[in-house]
């Protein structure tokens, strides 16, 4: 029998909305203007730091490199206060909305009953943010997250995505996961699922070619007035991202424990 599609995973930065380059680079600098720090991080310089995952860790990464030392708790801790502070500012004011396609498809999952969860190794508290702005219309319709603070180790490794499965009670045979990144896609290739690529702002410019094990690589979700392109995978016959067209991916492409 053909594995029939029960929940949907979904990732957040690049993936629910743009919020790297336009939410949290934009929230690290207004941090560091806050406290008297003479750092601004451009777009080219933040795509380097994203090699290292968690905010925390990133900017403990970059002063570290920085000052020549490891940095004081006490400032991490401000610095992460402050930009939880800008980034949650910039939702608010409707700087970060969801990315097409998002609304319309949590909608259709929500209406076929089907399992939604947030898997994310951001923040708790970014997570909130967002719900608390661009997607609380949709916040109903996600039954748990699975933040940064919930894993030891962030994607790619896959620790968030097999707590998810746990924590949803479900084997990895009815699930697809929404990734935007070769790190999130490696993370659900470890939890063995099937993965879909929405490229984002910061994966777009590598296309598909670094994206091998996804079951499908897209532009975008796609929505009526504005279809998406397929880069990889079966053609989106009506031009966007559906429920059939995610549970199709689910025959053979499911990778094997």
């Amino acid at each position: 029998m053909a594995p029939r599609l029960e929940a949907l995973f979904w990732d957040v930065d690049g993936t629910l909305a743009e919020t790297e380059l336009e939410g949290h680079r934009r929230a690290f600098n207004r941090a560091f203007a806050e406290l008297g720090l003479p750092w601004q991080w451009d777009p080219s310089t933040y795509l380097g730091l994203l090699e290292v995952a968690g905010g925390r860790e990133r900017l403990a990464a970059f002063l570290g490199r920085a000052q020549g030392s490891p940095p004081s708790n006490s400032l991490l801790d401000a610095l992460v206060a402050a930009k939880q502070r800008h980034y949650t500012s910039l939702l608010a004011e409707g700087h970060l909305p969801l990315r097409p396609g998002v609304g319309r498809l949590v909608a259709a999952a929500a209406a076929a009953g089907l399992d939604q969860w947030i898997v994310t190794t951001s923040s708790r508290s970014a997570v909130a943010a967002l719900v608390a702005g661009s997607l609380q219309e949709q916040a109903p319709a996600f039954r748990g997250w699975i933040c940064g603070e919930d894993v030891s180790r962030k994607k790619p490794d896959p620790a968030a995505y097999r707590l998810a499965l746990a924590k949803a009670g479900l084997g990895h045979q009815g699930v697809v996961v929404l990734e935007d990144s070769a790190q999130g896609l490696a993370a659900a290739l470890g939890a063995c699922l099937t993965t879909v690529v929405t490229l984002s702002s910061l994966s777009r410019p590598g296309g598909a070619a670094p994206l091998e094990g996804a079951a499908a690589v897209v532009e975008g979700l796609g929505d009526p007035g504005c279809p998406t392109t397929v880069l990889r995978g079966p053609a989106c016959k009506q031009g966007w991202v559906s429920l059939d067209w995610l549970e199709s991916l689910l025959i053979g492409s499911s990778p094997t424990p």
